[in-house]
């Protein structure tokens, strides 16, 4: 039997962690209904709406809330306090029966809006880990996030270049290289290109109607590109929940946008349109068309075709603004200069911004 009718939870949750979690299922264990509220400061690095997104679809069954919150925090100081009160109580106007916490202010705060305080595993031993140490540490914290929070800060690495370049030989090679890490790192995913399953599932359905037809009989239509691109940027995204904190793709939407034009002369702005939006990616390695034999496999439109091609990402790649690495030689150098690249892009961390005093 729940013993609080409306229950409250309130935090930065800067990121999101297990120990988040853990309070909020406690918490709705013991009430009718829960709120969760989300607040945020100007700050920070990561945006309130993420952070409201990423504990709704963690926690289905409570209503969050968020709000902008950019008063320091005093515990001493009744003014702040009450400061702190009227951001509170603007996003959750109505009575609450119970807050709960796992921090000192517990008692205070449940005071203040006459409620009972329920405080939840203060020591931190069910699951050791804070908003502190992931901001400090995404990868030696990565057990602790939920899958949101880990497509979010996921490192993309899109390994691009013309027909029968290496990019999937490489973007391969780059996941299992991770991989061999252990940890975490053996979560590192690969993601396919959709584009070849759905040039592949073109020529069968060809074949079916007309048996013997060959590659250079399909024909793609301008529509069929959004699709393509939807559905990579998809892929990419299930890679990202369930990964490492790096994914390699083969591929990605915007290399959709200069196969749109090597199919159908120009652009596409809805293309364009999907691969611009959020620009999730980090690192771009273009693979050389040199140094690289030409393999027909059947699905492959000619050799002559490579140098415009390579030419054209290296151009899109630079007027879009996208962090990028050329890849010469043969596939060992290749490798070992992309793995250089990646290991300087995760060498930045992730520049997580320090909240203000925080209430977590």
């Amino acid at each position: 039997m729940k013993r609080y009718g409306h229950g409250l939870v309130l935090g930065k949750f800067y990121p999101p962690h297990a120990g988040h979690h853990h309070l909020v299922r406690t918490a709705q264990d013991r009430c009718e209904r829960l709120t969760v509220l989300v607040c945020a400061s100007s700050v920070e690095s990561v945006p309130l709406a993420d952070r409201v997104a990423w504990m709704r679809e963690t926690h289905p069954d409570a209503h969050v809330v968020g709000a902008v919150d950019d008063i320091p925090v005093d515990l001493t100081d009744p003014d702040v306090w009450a400061a702190h009160m009227a951001v509170f109580r603007g996003a959750v106007p109505e009575p609450v029966d119970a807050v709960f916490t796992s921090e000192a202010y517990g008692e205070e705060l449940g005071r203040r809006f006459g409620a009972e305080a329920v405080c939840v595993d203060p020591d931190r031993t069910v699951f050791p880990v804070s908003g502190t140490a992931v901001r400090k540490d995404p990868v030696g914290c990565w057990d602790f996030l939920e899958p949101p929070v880990r497509a979010a800060l996921a490192r993309r690495v899109v390994v691009l270049g013309a027909e029968s370049t290496g990019t999937t030989t490489l973007a391969r090679a780059l996941a299992e290289h991770y991989r061999r890490r252990g940890g975490v790192w053996a979560r590192t995913r690969y993601v396919p290109e959709y584009g070849r399953e759905f040039s592949e599932a073109k020529l069968a359905a060809l074949r079916a109607e007309r048996p013997g037809a060959s590659w250079d009989e399909v024909a793609f239509r301008s529509e069929e590109f959004p699709l393509i691109a939807r559905r990579q940027r998809d892929l990419e995204e299930a890679a990202a929940r369930a990964g490492s904190p790096v994914v390699f793709c083969d591929t990605d939407a915007f290399a959709t946008t200069v196969w749109h034009e090597r199919y159908l002369g120009a652009s596409h702005p809805e293309v364009e349109a999907i691969a611009e939006r959020g620009r999730v990616q980090h690192l771009w390695l273009l693979t050389d068309h040199r140094d690289v034999p030409f393999e027909d496999d059947g699905l492959r439109d000619g050799e002559h075709l490579r140098p415009w091609m390579t030419d054209r990402f290296a151009d899109r790649l630079v007027a879009t603004g996208r962090r990028t690495v050329r890849l010469t030689g043969p596939h060992e150098r290749r490798l070992a200069t992309a793995v250089d690249a990646v290991e300087a892009l995760l060498g930045e961390g992730w520049a997580l911004a320090d909240p203000l005093p925080e209430i977590r």
